[in-house]
């Protein structure tokens, strides 16, 4: 019996003919490449026959938000397409990260409701049978899907967009496009404003952005920096920035750490950690610095609270000061270009497998500690084709795109509210850390903010959009208009989901109305949008009855 994602995946491919005439389905339906194992980036070959694919709306980006963008498309009767990076979709909740921020779920509507439904639960669910559910919802709406579609350049005929040109040759022209990627590479080859990194906190006169030592996941205990301790001359651990501090509150070009969303199962039922080929004992100084300096009674519980590591059966997740984030590895991502991404992939594969296996296998590690992650290991049904590890790397934070209107950290707490909502977002402002500095002799970490938003609070349409003198014909679900502060709260999977249903509605009737994606009549689309059950405006619940 084939399995749900593979019939998925051939209902696709039979509708790619039908609904794109010309078009044959195999190799672009299909990934042309052997498995790739473990890879971000890896060749693709040319593909024989490279034609051009003309559909009213073209999404690139398997994202929630891509996804969401393409369904909604052909329910509304438009041909769409749905390009993508590498073999899957569905993003990092195929890739491992099924512990949902759901934030206010009662402020979750649309797409992201449904798909959450069918799933059966809202936060705890496999990874791989998000991506099933992705796949049949994509086939069930007629979406061809183009596997290994990497976009190479753009076409553009004065602000709006004529074609996507990918490195495999294939060209898709369309009237309106997505750019559902977490970096925003498509919107940047088309010439639209972006930021990468912090805003200073006078840029929107905001309180949070910037520079600043961490009062959360920080050090539990002063931790010397050097490789001898209090010798500054023998030099610092590794991971530790050697610059100074600098004023709490100014910008910088850093983003917020990337790591694996790993999903763990009972050791006997699952793969050993693997130590990687390139593992370097060297690289987890710190983190034994950090492990052997506790107070006497400490306890390492694996937990949020503690860490290292928080570790459990399903969706793991960085936890403190030395974890799974990569700190300072992350920087070049947004901007750099698919070789020098592969790179970094391969740094962050080497350096998480290399401390799962250090914290399990080294002799330095306290054995109360070493017991833990020996009691899990990796599934043995899920990313079969990457031996148990998650495909896809945790890209927290891209390109920002900047539009005429900027959400900020004065949306999530309610003192700005957005006229023209197109879904709701109501997680805390959460920032990971950014970087580690010697402050006072010992080691800080720097970079992480937790700040909560009282609740949930509007995005406006017009921080999907870009400036209509730089791109007529595009919508941007993702990497939104927005400061690092409000990014680190939107930057939710769901909430990328619904905005991503909301931004193809608007194609759509920018097409109808043949007229710039700026300039969709707002009541229309908010129209339709509560048609589509999205929540656009936040009711609280009503109190409980007092007790008599």
């Amino acid at each position: 019996m084939k399995s749900p994602l593979r019939r998925a995946a051939l209902a696709a491919a039979v509708l790619v003919s039908s609904l794109l005439p010309g078009l044959a389905a195999a190799p672009a339906a299909a990934p042309t490449s052997p498995n790739p194992g473990l890879r971000h980036y890896y060749p693709v070959p040319p593909l024989t026959n490279p034609q051009t694919i003309t559909v009213d709306l073209c999404v690139y980006g398997g994202t929630p938000g891509g996804v969401g963008a393409a369904v909604q498309a052909r329910r509304m009767g438009k041909t769409a397409v749905l390009a993508v990076f590498r073999r899957h979709v569905g993003g990092l909740t195929a890739a491992g990260l099924t512990a949902v921020d759901l934030g206010k779920k009662e402020s979750i509507g649309g797409m992201a409701a449904e798909f959450l439904d069918r799933m059966g639960k809202w936060s705890g669910f496999r990874a791989a049978d998000a991506e099933n559910t992705f796949r049949a919802m994509l086939a069930e709406a007629g979406v061809p899907v183009l596997f290994e579609h990497r976009l190479k350049s753009v076409e553009k005929t004065g602000n709006r967009i004529r074609a996507l040109i990918f490195e495999n040759g294939q060209r898709i022209e369309a009237k309106m496009f997505v750019d559902a990627t977490y970096e925003g590479d498509l919107f940047a080859r088309a010439g639209v404003s972006y930021h990468v990194g912090r805003e200073g906190n006078a840029t929107y006169g905001e309180a949070f952005n910037g520079y600043f030592i961490a009062d959360k996941h920080q050090f539990r205990f002063p931790v010397d920096p050097y490789r001898e301790k209090g010798n500054p001359a023998s030099g610092l651990l590794p991971g530790i920035d050697p610059n100074p501090p600098r004023p709490r509150g100014s910008g910088d070009k850093e983003v917020q750490a990337y790591n694996f969303r790993m999903w763990l199962v009972a050791a006997a039922d699952g793969r050993p950690y693997p130590k990687p080929a390139g593992y370097d004992r060297d690289a987890y100084a710190l983190l034994e610095r950090y492990l052997t300096s506790a107070p006497p009674g400490f306890v390492w519980d694996f937990t949020y609270r503690h860490g290292p590591i928080k570790l459990n059966l399903g969706d793991c997740n960085n936890a403190g000061p030395v974890s799974t984030d990569f700190i300072g590895a992350s920087k070049e991502w947004p901007e750099a270009d698919y070789a020098k991404r592969e790179q970094i992939f391969q740094a962050h594969v080497t350096y998480q497998q290399g401390m799962m296996w250090y914290l399990a296998n080294d002799p330095a590690v306290p054995a109360a500690v070493q017991a833990v992650p020996r009691k899990f290991g990796l599934p043995r049904d899920q990313f079969e084709e990457t031996a148990g590890w998650p495909h896809e790397l945790y890209v927290r934070e891209g390109r920002r795109m900047i539009s005429d209107y900027v959400m900020t950290e004065h949306n999530c707490t309610g003192k700005v509210v957005a006229p023209d909502s197109v879904g709701l977002a109501s997680y805390t402002m959460d920032s990971h850390h950014t970087s580690r500095v010697v402050v006072d002799g010992v080691v800080k970490a720097e970079g992480n903010v937790e700040e909560r938003t009282p609740q949930p609070y509007p995005v406006s349409y017009r921080a999907i959009v870009p400036k209509e003198s730089e791109c007529a014909n595009l919508l941007v679900p993702v990497s939104v208009s927005s400061s690092h502060m409000a990014f680190g709260s939107i930057r939710m999977e769901p909430v990328f989901l619904l905005l991503g249903q909301s931004a193809a509605t608007a194609a759509s009737l920018a097409i109808d109305a043949n007229v710039p994606v700026q300039k969709v009549d707002y009541p229309t689309l908010r129209t339709r949008l509560l048609q589509d059950k999205q929540i656009l405006a936040w009711t609280p619940p009503p109190a409980p009855p007092a007790k008599k």
